[in-house]
């Protein structure tokens, strides 16, 4: 009998390896900030793009994300989503100059958007039983792999150099895709249909509002916050691992979130904590950036690491069905990401005109005010 998939302790060890491939092309930027500059010219608004054209385009997998599902499949869709994302990365391994920056950036953003879009249909499908788990291990090797090149990327590149520090994600996505290929099986696609989302369209803009306004926050923080550290005199190495720690702090409040979160039948009590926590991070930022480092990273690691997954509740709490679920995530979080990347660019636009983020942070901050507005009307069966 051919199998689609292999045994579920098998497959969480792929899943965890593919997690860990989609997040190195945004973080590893961040801490390169004064190196990009100087050795390609960009601007802030260019360097911005880094981030927003790759956010932008997870945004228009997720819409697509049905239609993939149909015409190509989660497993096919998955392996070429790995082949374009081990491309973008080799390229710039090859040419760093700012076109190839951006191109590889828009394909690379399509690449991870593909995969996100796909394995959480893929492992729903295929491991219902264990579902949950697997989905947990996947999205931590997303965070973990956000640490690992944030961490790494100023040592790697003060040893190898700018280009090999870029491409360094490559060997990796190419070790996901050999195990993909050869460990996961494919057979004939087969018919899938969803539901229309019977929720009204305002709710759903609301919806997709919140997910896009708070993502925007972990958009911002992962293009700038070592830019701003940097600013402030901090080494590219440290603000490296100021972003580093900051991913695990999400990590754990992720888990934190997945273990508790069943006590909360009304979620607007613990999303009105965590938008405050995330809030008082981004005023640290503003008002005392060179006195609390470590206060506003926990702060804002905990703050984003659970709006994420509460975010992604609220919208599973709308839904009836599966299959509505499925459509009504792959709006939320569509549209969402397009929102979220407009926010790393906004911040280099300021930068460009008075070479200071704080009003970045402040716009945040008026932005997380706008969520715990909008987190208040989410009553249940609202």
């Amino acid at each position: 009998m051919k199998h689609v998939v292999p045994l579920p302790i098998i497959f969480a060890f792929i899943a965890f390896l593919v997690g860990l491939n989609l997040r190195p092309i945004l973080a590893s930027i961040g801490p390169l900030f004064p190196v990009l500059q100087r050795e390609t010219g960009l601007s802030a608004t260019g360097f911005s793009l880094l981030t927003t054209l790759p956010v932008a385009m997870m945004g228009l997998a997720a819409l697509s994300g049905p239609w993939l599902l149909i015409k190509v499949g989660a497993v096919r869709g998955i392996a070429a989503g790995l082949t374009v994302l081990t491309i973008a990365c080799s390229l710039r391994g090859w040419d760093s100059s700012v076109t190839t920056l951006m191109c590889t950036a828009l394909a690379g953003g399509a690449g991870v958007g593909v995969i996100q879009a796909l394995m959480p249909a893929l492992i729903k499908k295929e491991y219902a039983q264990s579902a949950g788990t697997l989905m947990s291990l996947f999205t931590t090797g997303i965070m973990a792999g956000a640490a690992l090149s944030a961490a790494s990327a100023e040592p790697v590149f003060s040893r190898l150099g700018l280009q090999p520090t870029l491409a360094m994600a490559g060997f990796l996505a190419l070790l996901a895709l050999v195990i993909w290929l050869t460990q996961i099986k494919h057979r004939p696609l087969e018919k899938t249909s969803y539901a229309d989302v019977a929720l009204s369209s305002s709710r759903t803009a609301l919806l997709m509002l919140f997910f896009g306004i708070g993502t925007g926050a972990y958009t911002l923080v992962l293009a700038w916050l070592p830019p701003f550290y940097i600013q402030a005199g901090w080494s590219a190495r440290s603000s490296g691992y100021m972003l580093a720690w900051l991913t695990l702090t999400e990590v754990a409040a992720g888990f934190a979130v997945s273990a508790l979160i069943h006590r909360f039948p009304d979620r607007r009590a613990p999303l009105i904590v965590v938008l405050l926590l995330l809030l008082v991070g981004l005023l640290c930022l503003v008002f005392s950036p060179g006195t609390t480092p470590i206060a506003s990273t926990l702060l804002l690691g905990v703050g984003i690491g659970a709006l994420f997954p509460l975010s992604l509740i609220v919208t599973l709490d709308h839904a009836r069905t599966p299959t509505e679920a499925g459509k009504l995530l792959s709006r939320v979080q569509g549209g969402g990401y397009l929102i979220a990347a407009l926010m790393p660019l906004i911040a280099g636009l300021i930068r460009d005109s008075v070479a200071s983020l704080s009003s970045a942070w402040l716009i945040m901050s008026a932005g997380v005010m706008v969520l715990i507005v909008i987190a208040l009307r989410l009553k249940p069966a609202a």
